[in-house]
């Protein structure tokens, strides 16, 4: 990761303050939609860091965040990705919307309150063709079976033929969907975290499968 890289934040993350409020709106936040939110604790710092490494960051131009929360790992993708690239955050909880616009005036974050099923409109509207990387940690286990496919059949149609989906959950049920979808599923896991997190990372799309041609019986 290039420690280096120039992004702007309104507030420290790592000073007690930050904790703080980043716990705080984090925790009411799980208390009033624990489907939603998925978990009581924000990401540990190790798990930041072993989620990011091994990205080569000089080749992301095109960069998807399902589900950012409260910033922790946004803040991470913002210091370690290129000054020409570009970052969406799509996040249903208006309230995390609002922290993460106050945290991060960044001009190549784009926050977007919506689906995570709706990226292929928002990459439109941003005149992006594809994703080079998509980094989710939506709880793909509490949600419909069919939200969840729509999300992973949007993912694998719009990311770059050498892109990159990676996954954070805190079980193993997003597994065979995700190998139904991706010629390569790499799983490890991050015991250093309030609850331990499973990590997959997926590439590799395979191409949608084709309708069956309709023809027409002769009347």
């Amino acid at each position: 990761m290039d420690e280096s890289a120039d992004v702007t934040s309104r507030e420290d993350p790592a000073s007690i303050g930050g904790r703080l409020r980043q716990t705080l709106v984090f925790a009411l936040n799980f208390l009033k939609h624990p489907r939603m939110v998925g978990t009581f604790a924000v990401s540990s710092p190790a798990l930041v860091r072993r989620l990011l490494q091994g990205v080569d960051w000089s080749r992301q131009r095109r960069i998807v965040e399902f589900g950012p929360g409260v910033g922790t790992i946004t803040g991470g993708i913002l210091k370690a990705m290129a000054p020409e690239a570009g970052l969406l955050a799509i996040e249903m909880n208006t309230d995390f919307v609002r922290e993460l616009e106050r945290r991060f005036p960044d001009p190549r974050l784009h926050i977007v309150n919506a689906s995570a099923a709706d990226v292929q409109a928002q990459l439109a509207r941003l005149g992006w063709p594809d994703a080079d990387l998509v980094i989710s940690g939506i709880p793909f286990s509490t949600m419909p079976a069919q939200v969840r496919d729509a999300i992973l059949d949007a993912v694998a149609a719009m990311l770059a033929p050498d892109g990159q989906f990676l996954v954070y959950q805190y079980a193993n049920h997003v597994l065979q969907p995700l190998r139904q979808r991706f010629a390569v599923v790499e799983g490890e896991s991050e015991w250093r975290n309030v609850v331990p997190v499973r990590i997959f990372r997926c590439r590799q799309p395979f191409a949608p499968a084709a309708e069956p041609e309709r023809t027409t019986r002769p009347t």
